[in-house]
Parts: C-alpha cells; sequence; structure tokens
C-alpha cells in the first residue's frame, strides 16, 4: 500500500475525484484559524505555480483563492473590483513598469 502525505488545502471535490479513481483521501475540517492559515499557503503556492507557468489556468486559480479570503471576511468580489478600479484612476496601474528608486525631500 502506498502512502502520500500533502496536508494542504484542497478544492471541495477533489475528496470524490480522488474516491472515483479508486483511492482513499482522509480529509478533515479545518477549524476558522487553520483555514486562514491554509488560505494564506495556498495563495503562495499558487502564485508560485503561475510563476512557473504564467497561464489563464494558473491565474484563476490565484483568483479563486482570494475570493474564498474575501468570501471569509465577508467581502464580495464585486467590492474589490470597484475598489481596484477606483484606486486605477486615482494612482494608474503598473504597465508603465516603473520603480521608485528613492524620494529626495526639500529641506
Amino acid at each position: 500500500m502506498k502512502k502520500t502525505i500533502y496536508d494542504k488545502l484542497v478544492r471541495d471535490k477533489i475528496p470524490k475525484i480522488i474516491e472515483k479513481s479508486g483511492h482513499n483521501p482522509m480529509v478533515y475540517i479545518a477549524e476558522d484559524n487553520e483555514y486562514m492559515g491554509r488560505l494564506y499557503d495556498k495563495l503562495i503556492e499558487e502564485i508560485e505555480e503561475f510563476k512557473e507557468n504564467p497561464s489563464s489556468e494558473e491565474l484563476a486559480d490565484i483568483l479563486e483563492v482570494c475570493e474564498a479570503i474575501g468570501t471569509y471576511y465577508g467581502i464580495s468580489l464585486n467590492e474589490v473590483k470597484e475598489i481596484k478600479n477606483k484606486k486605477f484612476k486615482e494612482r494608474g496601474g503598473f504597465s508603465k513598469k516603473l520603480i521608485l528608486k528613492e524620494v529626495i525631500e526639500d529641506g
């Protein structure tokens, strides 16, 4: 019998998918504080995957985790998009690739 340890947050349907493939997943439901820590770990994991393979699929995974974090805190994706758009209008985006090295203050 082969056992592979993952010890990470997975999407809700993953255990059923594993079962359908003839394997036996061992899962539990995390308490809130562990859940949030696992979501942050998952976000870092998904960002690393995107860095290795920049694609729509990997970016969608990042968005899925961000949406789960927002849902936990009662923040809607629509609210986030509105704030994003407001910040874009006021401060711009990142398309100019500007790097701020320093600010010299007079006096």
